[in-house]
């Protein structure tokens, strides 16, 4: 019992130690500096039409307004679709991918629901028709290859006797 006099000073000796140095770097402390907040950088908010195109909605192309859509007829080859396009008023022809439409203009791709013809090195975009879109659902025929290619569209043809292109197979040597 005779060390409790002798511990109990030793704590109260490094309590005066530690509030002498909180004191001594209160009173010495160099004053503070002032300081600007670094500059706020505005970016401009992503525009949804672009995140539209990767989830499937309508991208940014141009809207080809004198060419009319009346059906197309995806393959499992892209290269094998066909569209049949009306351009200028004039009557539908069934149009192969990367053949010309007019003079200068070229079906690029052939989708389901649209097409994209490339004039001038300028992508445009014509939809189909909503009255071909009403017929897709009764002219859609099945895969016989069972393949993950999509549906072919058959669109309703008039009744006239006139063929809508020239569909020439090339010949085999």
């Amino acid at each position: 019992m005779k060390r409790w006099p002798l511990i109990a000073t030793f704590v109260l000796f490094i309590a005066v130690c530690v509030s002498a140095a909180y004191w001594a770097m209160q009173l010495f402390k160099p004053p503070l500096r002032a300081f600007a907040a670094p500059p706020q950088i505005v970016l401009p908010a992503p525009k949804l039409d672009a995140a539209a195109g990767l989830l499937g909605g309508h991208s940014n192309a141009v809207v080809a307004s004198n060419f009319q859509l009346k059906g197309v007829v995806v393959a499992s080859n892209p290269a094998e679709s066909v569209a049949i396009l009306a351009a200028n008023g004039k009557p539908a022809k069934a149009i192969r991918t990367n053949a010309e439409v007019i003079p200068g203009v070229t079906v690029q791709e052939v989708n389901r629901h649209y097409v994209l013809l490339l004039e001038g090195g300028v992508v445009k975009r014509v939809e189909l028709t909503v009255d071909a879109k009403a017929q897709m659902k009764v002219g859609i025929s099945s895969n016989a290859t069972g393949a993950d290619s999509p549906p072919a569209i058959r669109p309703r043809l008039s009744n006239s006797s006139k063929p809508l292109g020239n569909f020439s197979t090339p010949s085999r040597p």
